[in-house]
């Protein structure tokens, strides 16, 4: 009976301690869960944000490309009109030059016949030119008619004469505006030049900027792609951790209730045992034996706070052929848990053992090789059990 309160006591110890690592586990799992979710989130902010930056830089520059390209194609159209203008004026201009030399023609023509006659007229004073013709008249009629003629004559020198520093003057007149009409058109093409490069120049700019914006868009857009696929990824394995932890709470809560169970079913043989056990009481003389469960008590109750030296090994789940404790404890879906292995005799299962070296843990396990004072301690793998090796240690019973 006694042994059974002791098994069950352990059991529920067991479970107890069992729960606590699983729910202390779990907690602080979540928690690193919840850590990098948040600083994932964190980061996706601020991917989106500067995602939204470059996307508004960008609709900004392709609105200053649209502008500019606007002035472009209208500066295009200036030069295009102007290259017509200046065609047309070089048209011009051919023909004025043409009219130039016609009138040099003619300017050249008259002086020969200006020279004949101003050797004549040096030759021949123009007075008797006009006795002669009055003197060698036949009538009234012919005098009129030579008169009129003279007159036509030295009428048609000056006109020519005049026409001819007509033509002179109005020659100067035409080269001097085909002069104007060049450095016109030169200054024209300069301006429109000048206006066209900078017009290059400015989109060759905004086309950098336009670059540089779509570079960091498509930065932060990667950047937001795959600090999602990290949030997904902590996600799906905080959803995995959370199921993995709802299945051991509901083998502890399976545990339970067998034990429940079986605390029930020996509850019951105890009362229907008792007045058996009762009148064998009346029956029998009391035996020395029977304070022997108290010395034991009050043996166990000394052991509490106890110092002694023990020789230490390790181990771990990988080590063993189950991966189950003696008192139930699964080493393998709790690697890192603080347990040793004892001999009952010396340490009690169950208790709380403080571990020089190691730290406080259970002593949840037994083993074949583990007699008087030895222990061995859970480590989580074997190497790091080999690296523990072979040790004297201090161990303190703390309950």
């Amino acid at each position: 009976m006694q042994n059974f309160k002791r098994f069950f006591s352990t059991l529920t110890v067991s479970l107890l301690c069992l729960s606590i690592t699983v729910t202390a586990q779990a907690e602080g799992t979540l928690n690193d869960y919840e850590q990098k979710l948040k600083q994932t989130q964190d980061e996706i902010n601020t991917k989106e944000a500067e995602k939204n930056s470059a996307n508004e830089a960008i609709v900004k520059v392709e609105k200053e490309l649209q502008s500019l390209q606007q002035s472009i194609t209208a500066s295009q159209n200036n030069l295009a009109e102007l290259e017509e203008k200046i065609e047309d004026t070089n048209k011009l201009i051919e023909q004025k030059k043409i009219d130039i030399v016609k009138l040099q023609d003619k300017v050249f023509q008259r002086e020969g016949i200006m020279k004949d006659r101003l050797v004549a007229l040096q030759h021949k004073d123009p007075t008797n030119i006009v006795i002669e013709t009055v003197l060698n008249s036949e009538n009234i009629a012919d005098l009129l008619s030579r008169i009129g003629a003279v007159a036509t004559l030295l009428n048609a020198d000056n006109d020519m004469l005049n026409q001819q520093l007509h033509d002179i003057e109005q020659i100067e007149i035409e080269k001097k505006e085909i002069t104007k009409q060049e450095e016109s058109l030169k200054e024209d093409q300069k301006k429109l030049a000048d206006k066209q490069a900078e017009l290059d120049k400015q989109l060759a700019d905004r086309n950098k900027v336009l670059a540089d914006a779509q570079k960091k868009y498509e930065s932060a857009a990667n950047g937001l792609t795959a600090a999602q696929q990290d949030q997904s990824n902590i996600q799906s394995q905080m959803k995995n951790f959370q199921e993995k932890i709802k299945k051991e709470q509901a083998k502890a809560k399976a545990v339970a209730a067998k034990l429940a169970e079986s605390k029930k079913k020996h509850a019951a043989v105890t009362v229907a045992a008792k007045p058996k056990q009762e009148q064998s009481r009346a029956t029998q003389e009391p035996k020395p034996v029977a304070a022997k469960p108290k010395e034991e008590q009050q043996k166990s109750s000394n052991n509490n706070g106890k110092e002694f030296y023990v020789k230490s090994t390790a181990y771990s789940h990988e080590d063993t052929a189950s991966d189950y404790t003696a008192m139930g404890y699964n080493i393998k879906e709790n690697p890192n848990m603080k347990l040793i292995a004892v001999d009952p005799a010396i340490i009690p299962l169950g208790s709380k053992v403080w571990v020089e070296g190691y730290g406080v843990a259970i002593a949840g396990d037994t083993g074949g090789a583990i007699k008087n004072h030895k222990i061995d301690v859970l480590m989580p793998n074997s190497k790091a059990a080999l690296a523990w090796g072979v040790r004297t240690v201090k161990v303190r019973i703390i309950d």
